[in-house]
């Protein structure tokens, strides 16, 4: 599978299973996909995606090549801390 491609199905596929688990009592949300990184190697794509949505959440998305077939992982994400070298190298 080319970048173009996986690119355009990755966007996708995480778009519809955010549409999918979108709370129905809240209106429609309108959002966009974006890929934060991606790499393809030995035949197989992998790429981090999220979303404009502010919920947290982003999305590992895997295309095993050989068994043409996707992997999606969804994280939330709790906390994003900065740790010093020298807070933890002693």
């Amino acid at each position: 599978m080319n970048n173009n491609l996986f690119m355009k199905l990755a966007e996708k596929i995480v778009a519809d299973y955010v549409i999918r688990h979108l709370d129905k009592s809240d209106p429609a949300a309108s959002f966009s996909v974006f890929i934060v990184w991606m790499c393809k190697t030995l035949g197989n794509n992998k790429a981090l995606l999220s979303t404009t949505l502010h919920d947290g959440m982003y999305y590992e998305l895997t295309y095993n090549g050989e068994k043409k077939e996707f992997y999606l992982d969804a994280y939330k994400k709790f906390e994003n801390q900065v740790i010093h070298y020298e807070d933890v190298s002693q």
